[in-house]
């Protein structure tokens, strides 16, 4: 897959936890962001995408921006991964 993904989570949030099971389910490798030790990370996701609920995944593959999915959706995020 060509494609990097990287999201911005906390480990007591059940949907950040979904949506990584689901990743390494596909073997998909992602990079995680833990917004909850990391202030950081915390201040650019709420940049990137305005809010501070989790999970905020970014898919980039070629050129542009890359996507922007907040929370889980399988059915969104398998689309968008091409699955």
């Amino acid at each position: 897959m060509d494609k990097k993904i990287e999201i911005y989570s906390t480990p007591t949030c059940h949907y950040c936890q979904m949506t990584k099971e689901f990743l390494k389910e596909k073997g998909i490798e992602y990079t995680d962001y833990n917004v909850a030790e990391d202030a950081d990370r915390r201040s650019e996701m709420i940049e990137k995408s305005g809010q501070m609920g989790v999970p905020v995944i970014l898919i980039s593959g070629g050129e542009g921006e890359p996507e922007m999915m907040i929370g889980f959706d399988q059915e969104k995020l398998s689309i968008a991964l091409g699955l």
